[in-house]
């Protein structure tokens, strides 16, 4: 079967951000009252939209964080700014998929994502194909990005491959019923993460973009 839609997460799959961005957002929840590792943040925050972080940090706080997305937004993008690296290989195979539909599918905002393209130097290659969770009612692990993403680019859920970093996008992949890749190449990935992503319920795991190409050659046989 060919599938008819490559679905890309962003962070963690063509930016190295987990690392980056999960950070920030464990500095500023540990200013705000609830102390938070960097190891701690990539645990709690990675693949969750900005909605979702600012609720577990006013939860594990015990109060309100008003003003917390915008000032999360605003440290995030200026270290984007200075730091941000693509993982090893997506450009490469983004560049390799020309001819071949793609869209992106992340829990960032769309100021973020179009920050991110455009330093990676990938804005034209998803133009009119970068969709965020903050377009539908609920982020990953729900599947209603990755249904809207299909939805807006006309294909079958079952036709969609996704590439994915996090538990909670490979299970929102899982949910919408879509083949996903768990992608090992980040630097946030530690020894267990193969493991978690398996139990999240992969189709496959792949800890470089080469095996990502050679395992969608297979499967398209």
């Amino acid at each position: 079967m060919r599938f008819e839609l490559i679905v890309f997460d962003f962070d963690g799959v063509i930016a190295d951000s987990e690392r980056l961005a999960c950070g920030v957002a464990a500095v500023l929840a540990t200013e705000l009252g609830a102390p938070t590792t960097e190891d701690e943040g990539l645990e709690l925050f990675m693949g969750r939209r900005a909605g979702d972080v600012q609720a577990l940090v006013e939860a594990r706080s015990g109060r309100a964080c008003p003003g917390f997305i915008p000032e999360l937004q605003r440290r995030t993008l200026a270290a984007f700014s200075n730091e941000l690296q693509e993982v090893t290989g997506a450009t490469r195979f983004v560049r390799a998929l020309a001819g071949r539909r793609k869209c992106i599918a992340s829990s960032s905002a769309q100021v973020r994502l179009r920050a991110a393209l455009d330093r990676l130097g990938l804005a034209k290659d998803f133009a009119g194909a970068v969709f965020s969770a903050d377009e539908v009612e609920r982020g990953k692990p729900y599947p209603d990005l990755f249904l809207y993403a299909a939805n807006r680019m006309s294909v079958a859920p079952e036709r969609c491959v996704v590439i994915e970093d996090s538990v909670s996008g490979v299970r929102a992949a899982v949910e919408a019923r879509m083949a996903v890749i768990g992608l090992l190449a980040g630097s946030h990935v530690d020894e267990g993460h193969a493991a978690r992503l398996e139990a999240a319920g992969a189709t496959a795991i792949a800890r470089r973009f080469e095996d990502v190409a050679d395992w969608i050659a297979e499967r398209e046989r």
